[in-house]
C-alpha cells in the first residue's frame, strides 16, 4: 500500500512538472511573438531561445514559495514571490527584446498574461477542471 501512495505522489509531481514546463514554453513563445512582431522597437532582435533562457531565469525567485509551508506565512510568501517574479520577468523581457523602455516590456507581459489566461481558462473549461483559488 505505501508504494501506491508514493507512486501517486510521484505521478502528481511529474504531471505538475510537465505542466510547468509546457506553460514556460508557451509563455516564452507568446512573449516572443508579441515582443518581436506586435510591439517591437527598431533595435529589437531576439529569438525564442533567448526568451526561454531569460524567462526561465526570471522564474527562479519562485523557489522562495517553498517557505509557504511555514504556518501563517503562505499568503505573504506567495505574494512576495509573485511580485519578485513579475519584476524579474519585466526586466528579462526588456533585456531579451533589447527594449529601451520598461513600459513596453510591461505591455508585452500584460498582453501575454491576458492571452495565456484566456487559453488556460478555455483549456480548463474544456477539460472541466475547476479553477484553483
Amino acid at each position: 500500500m505505501p508504494l501506491l501512495i508514493y507512486s501517486g505522489v510521484f505521478v502528481q509531481a511529474l504531471i505538475i512538472t510537465i505542466g510547468a514546463l509546457i506553460s514556460w514554453y508557451i509563455w516564452a513563445w507568446l512573449t516572443y511573438i508579441i515582443g518581436t512582431r506586435i510591439l517591437p522597437e527598431p533595435q529589437t532582435h531576439s529569438d525564442l531561445g533567448e526568451l526561454l533562457r531569460t524567462i526561465g531565469f526570471s522564474s527562479s525567485p519562485g523557489l522562495i514559495r517553498v517557505l509557504g509551508i511555514i504556518p501563517g506565512l503562505s499568503i505573504l510568501v506567495n505574494f512576495v514571490a509573485a511580485v519578485y517574479m513579475l519584476v524579474a520577468m519585466i526586466i528579462a523581457v526588456r533585456q531579451a527584446l533589447d527594449y529601451k523602455s520598461s513600459w513596453r516590456a510591461v505591455g508585452v507581459c500584460l498582453i501575454g498574461w491576458v492571452i495565456q489566461g484566456a487559453i488556460l481558462a478555455l483549456l480548463f473549461n474544456l477539460l472541466r477542471i475547476p479553477p484553483q483559488v
